[in-house]
This record gives C-alpha cells, sequence and structure tokens, in this order.
C-alpha cells in the first residue's frame, strides 16, 4: 500500500483532505504580502478624470480626436476636457483630480498603473477577465487562486470574502471557485445591511444548543466520510465537509468581525458613516446610500485584522460608475468612495498592516475621452467605455509608492508605455502574494488551469 493509498483509506479518507490543505498552504517563495483587500469601483471609472491628467483634452476640447483612431470617427464625439481640477500631491508630487483629494493624501504610497488594458470594453466580459482572467464565465476567481494557493489564516472565517451593496454586474461568478475546491469560493456578504445578523443570515441555527449543532455536524462529516470510503477521492464533496466545518465556526467570531458599531463613533465619521451617538447605530441616508462602500471599507479592514485572504468591496449595485449620461456623475460618486479609501489606509499604514496587505483600487476598465453621442443618450457630457487604456491603483504589500507606471498617449485614450495587461496584474499579485503564477496550476478537463491562462509576466519595476 502506498502513502497516498494509506492516506484515502486511513480515517476514511479524511487525511488526503489535511494533506491537500497542508500542500496549498505552502508559499513558492518568500511573500511581500500575506493578504489583499480590492476594492472595486464597478463601471469603469475615468481615468483622464481621477489620476491620469491630460493637458492636450483642455487644449483640444470641442475636436474630433487627431490621428487614425478608427473607434474615435466611428463614435463621432468630439474631445471633452476633464471638469475637474488636477493638482500634484506629496513629495512624488504625482497628479490627482479633486474627485479624490483625499486619496491624494497617500500617494506617496501609492503605484499608479496608468497602462492598464483588457480585451473588451463590454462590461461582463470585463469585470469577468478583471476577476478571473477571462472573459467567459465558468472560471476561478482571483480569490479563489489565491485561498486555494495559501489557505486561510483565520479557520473561523472564510478565507475569501465578497462584500457588495446589491450585486454587481455577472454576479456570483465573479467570487465563485468554479472548478477549484468548494470550499475556496468567495463568501457574499451584502453591506448595505448594518445588521450582522442580516448580513449573513442564517448563522444562527434556528433551535438547539451548540453542543446539539455540534453533533448534527459530526453525522454529517461521519456520513460524507462514508460516501468517501465507497467514492474514493472526491474533491467537490471534501470541500463541501470544509464549508460545513467553517461555516458551524462562523458562528463564534463572524458577528464580531462585520458589526462595525462596536467601532468608536470617531472612526465610524472617519470613514464616512453616520451614526446617531445616543444607540451607535447606523444611519444611511435612503436616497445616496452614502455609507454603504465606507461600511464594506471599514469590515474590510476588521476581516483584514482578523486573518482573512482576501477580501473584495464592490462599489455597489450592478455598475455605478458607468457615467455614459454626464461624468459629472462621477464627483457623487467620489464623495462616497473617497473619504473611505483614505480612511482604510490610514489605518492600515497607522497600524503597520499596510506592509503586508496589498490594496487594489479600480474598475473593470476606464471611459474615452471624448463625448458619447450615441441616440440613447439624453445629456451629451458622458464618455463611453475604453478597455485600451485606463489606471489601477496599487498600494502597500511590497509595492512601491510614489510613482506612475507606464502611459496612455496624449489623449488617455490607449496605453502606449508598459502596457500592463490584466494577466500581467494578476502575475503581480500573486507573485507578492508569495505564489508564482506559472506554478499556481490545478488539473481539469484533461489539462492544467492557472489564473493568467498561458500569458502574464511580473511587474518587477514596481515592487519593492
Amino acid at each position: 500500500m502506498t502513502r497516498r493509498e494509506l492516506l484515502q483509506t486511513t480515517g476514511t479518507g479524511f487525511g488526503m483532505v489535511g494533506l491537500s490543505h497542508l500542500l496549498q498552504a505552502a508559499p513558492h517563495h518568500t511573500p511581500k504580502a500575506k493578504q489583499v483587500i480590492f476594492l472595486f469601483l464597478n463601471g469603469g471609472p475615468s481615468q483622464v478624470d481621477t489620476f491620469d491628467p491630460k493637458p492636450n483634452l483642455a487644449k483640444f476640447h470641442g475636436q474630433p480626436m487627431p490621428g487614425d483612431y478608427p473607434k474615435a470617427k466611428q463614435e463621432r464625439g468630439t474631445l471633452m476636457q476633464s471638469p475637474f481640477k488636477f493638482q500634484r500631491y506629496g513629495q512624488s508630487g504625482l497628479e490627482v483630480s479633486d474627485l479624490f483629494a483625499k486619496t491624494a493624501q497617500h500617494i506617496d504610497d501609492i503605484c499608479v498603473l496608468r497602462s492598464m488594458h483588457t480585451d473588451l470594453p463590454a462590461h461582463p466580459q470585463a469585470i469577468l477577465q478583471m476577476n478571473s482572467g477571462r472573459i467567459i464565465p465558468g472560471f476561478p476567481s482571483w480569490g479563489s487562486w489565491i485561498t486555494y494557493g495559501l489557505g486561510t489564516e483565520n479557520k473561523n472565517l472564510p478565507g475569501f470574502i465578497t462584500l457588495c451593496a446589491g450585486v454587481p454586474d455577472v454576479g456570483a461568478q465573479l467570487w465563485s471557485s468554479a472548478f477549484l475546491p468548494s470550499v475556496n469560493q468567495g463568501t457574499y456578504v451584502p453591506n448595505d445591511e448594518s445588521d450582522p445578523e442580516k448580513m449573513i443570515q442564517h448563522l444562527r441555527a434556528r433551535g438547539g444548543t451548540t453542543e446539539e449543532q455540534r453533533k448534527r455536524v459530526e453525522l454529517w462529516e461521519k456520513l460524507n466520510k462514508l460516501q468517501l470510503t465507497q467514492s474514493g477521492p472526491d474533491a467537490q464533496l471534501e470541500g463541501r465537509i470544509q464549508s460545513m466545518e467553517v461555516a458551524y465556526r462562523m458562528q463564534s467570531e463572524a458577528l464580531d468581525a462585520f458589526d462595525v458599531a462596536k467601532e468608536p463613533l470617531a472612526i465610524r465619521e472617519r470613514y464616512g458613516i453616520e451614526a446617531t451617538p445616543d444607540t451607535s447605530e447606523m444611519k444611511i441616508k435612503s436616497a445616496t446610500r452614502d455609507g454603504d462602500f465606507a461600511r464594506g471599507c471599514l469590515v474590510a479592514r476588521r476581516l483584514i485584522e482578523r486573518g482573512v485572504r482576501a477580501v473584495q468591496v464592490y462599489f455597489g449595485n450592478d455598475k455605478p460608475w458607468d457615467s455614459h449620461h454626464d461624468i459629472l456623475v462621477h464627483r457623487r460618486l467620489a464623495h462616497q468612495a473617497d473619504q473611505p479609501i483614505a480612511a482604510l489606509l490610514s489605518d492600515l499604514k497607522s497600524s503597520g498592516l499596510l506592509k503586508e496587505t496589498l490594496v487594489i483600487i479600480g474598475g473593470e476598465f476606464g471611459r474615452r475621452p471624448w463625448t458619447e453621442v450615441a441616440g440613447r443618450i439624453n445629456v451629451q457630457n458622458g464618455r463611453n467605455h475604453n478597455n485600451e487604456g485606463f489606471t489601477t491603483l496599487l498600494i502597500g504589500g511590497g509595492v512601491k509608492g510614489g510613482m506612475a507606471y507606464g502611459a496612455t498617449d496624449d489623449f488617455g485614450y490607449q496605453a502606449i508605455d508598459k502596457k500592463v495587461h490584466v494577466h500581467d496584474l494578476h502575475a503581480t499579485v500573486l507573485h507578492l502574494m508569495g505564489l508564482e503564477h506559472t506554478r499556481l496550476t490545478y488539473p481539469y478537463s484533461g489539462r492544467q488551469f492557472r489564473l493568467t491562462d498561458v500569458a502574464g509576466n511580473v511587474i518587477q519595476e514596481i515592487l519593492v
């Protein structure tokens, strides 16, 4: 009998479950980052109105895009200068618009990737690619790959948690583990709720003591082990067994982790969450939902402090940053995003967690530098999708701060210098976490799959 066969049979197969977890938990090299927070501004924020200033837009305002740009001619829009003011911040002197004036206070800790590009300018395909590396569904998300490779540091909480006030475009596929073990699937939590009992529904079993729950879980384990003994190794069943264990253990820690009311009033206000001082209960403006993303950022910090490996916070339901009609809508959106982002970065830095936490900020693509004039547009002051050149921010976790990497053309349309594809971004994130993207693979359907498909290069120039 081989060692593998012994592990499959001893303890009715659970030795193999334990072995697989141990194998996954070892990084390929010494990591710079232990955890990741991805603040996803779904819908596509405009790079030329936030972190990629283009003086030529003012110079050629109202004129057609010069040069040979078929898309610009096809769409018949004219160049539009940014209505937002840019200024230099920090010792690095990088320019940021007044939309993100508070985040800009941290510019010396921020790496501005100005040459991002993706394969397609459609929301479903682009948001899938930013999350799974592919433009079609059915592939594991970035967080699932990380937890598959590294496991989790807190057995009482899921290793990968997704927060959103509502559901982003495409939905659950964005945090799916697909063909990876189901224990690596992201756990979705709606952060438009302030009561932890509502954020994580059905966490507490109705009726019965904790001991009775434990006995039920043990019975399920015995039945599942029996099936493993009869049918042989089953990655999905093993994943369900582990998921059941995590769900049981979450009762001891999850409600506390998601309860931002336990934070001091001053901290909640610093994130932009309104509160009633007498009761410390969250009081959200129903018209604008200003506190949703703020709560997500604060919960993300609390989860990272408790050892959750990967946290993703979507800005809001569907695709709120999709400003086709009027780019001035970006001001309202940035008002909801800027303050909590700055507060999160401040807290991570002051606690020392920023050194080992990689923070990613961006959307699925950017926006074009000319106005959109399609018939469905009622206010022709907006911008269409732009997958050919946009901006993503990286902070902490072994990334150099106070630098801009790559560049778009003079009008902010196409990435032309040091181009960064989504595969390159994913390869870099995995590298910072101690994982080599070419080695982090999983056998499925007759071949080895990985997050970066058959491409991707680590962006060495931005690493500390």
